[in-house]
């Protein structure tokens, strides 16, 4: 199955040692082999870089984690369901522009529904390009976003940040639904049921990683509680909300936000 890793720091960090470790969990220490992509914040913009090939041979993989330098990262290693569909367009993350921003996007988990011609979550504004289940409820979830800026120039991040936990919790009631999402400022992480986060702090630097899977044997990775989304920025948690465990619902029925924790550690 697919893995996520994520980070969120407060100054740009070099990533070499983690993201070594997480291109190995494509194709060799697990078995991700279908493709992968780097999703990093440059200069205000988010640059991407992937391949429908596996992490763990790829030249290019191994030369971008050690020059890779940023605050803000999300990366995705693939294992195809089908096995067959292991193409560009079907590989994350994925990228949009919506509502002046531009919008990361990598999920781990499987929701047949939503590619299905009368399924749930139907994008209406913005169409896919392939044909993953992952890019549909990407699609989806900002087209529902784009209806909070549009009626709010400038929402705060709380009003989209709700909505998106709402609307997670209702796509995972029809399968499984871990991601990372950013617009370039806030690192979103909805754990479904397979997601983990480690804070490090070293002078004045401080991240989060976020990952599938933990990464290091040697420290205190804290697994996300079913249904959870966490927020942070710029290395802090800002917010979580606690959606009921999506399989205590039947399928398609929402488990609304129940308590948003707004917190700096």
């Amino acid at each position: 199955m697919c893995e996520l890793f994520g980070i969120s720091s407060n100054r740009p960090v070099a990533l070499a040692e983690s993201l070594a470790r997480f291109g190995k969990r494509g194709g060799d220490s697990a078995d991700n082999p279908d493709g992968w992509g780097l999703a990093w914040l440059n200069d205000g913009r988010f640059s991407l870089h992937k391949e429908p090939v596996a992490a763990a041979i790829s030249p290019v993989f191994a030369d971008l984690s050690e020059t890779l330098c940023s605050d803000l990262v999300l990366a995705h290693v693939r294992k195809a369901n089908p096995p067959t569909d292991h193409t560009l367009a079907n590989t994350h993350p994925f990228t949009r522009e919506c509502c002046d921003r531009q919008w990361i996007f990598a999920h781990n988990g499987k929701v047949p529904e939503l590619v299905q011609p009368d399924g749930c979550c139907r994008p209406q504004s913005r169409i896919p390009l392939g044909e993953t289940d992952s890019e549909h409820a990407f699609c989806f979830l900002l087209d529902e976003i784009a209806k909070i800026f549009s009626s709010d120039k400038k929402p705060s991040h709380d009003s989209w940040v709700g909505t998106l936990a709402t609307l997670s919790s209702m796509i995972a009631s029809y399968g499984q639904f871990n991601f990372l999402m950013s617009e370039g400022e806030y690192l979103v992480a909805y754990g479904h049921d397979r997601l983990h986060a480690l804070e490090r702090c070293c002078q004045d630097t401080r991240l989060v990683l976020i990952a599938s899977e933990p990464l290091t044997m040697d420290e205190s990775w804290l697994p996300f509680t079913p249904g959870e989304l966490q927020i942070f920025r710029a290395g802090e948690r800002v917010a979580r909300i606690q959606t009921a465990p999506p399989h205590l619902d039947g399928p398609g029925i929402a488990a609304g936000a129940a308590g948003q924790v707004n917190e700096r550690p």
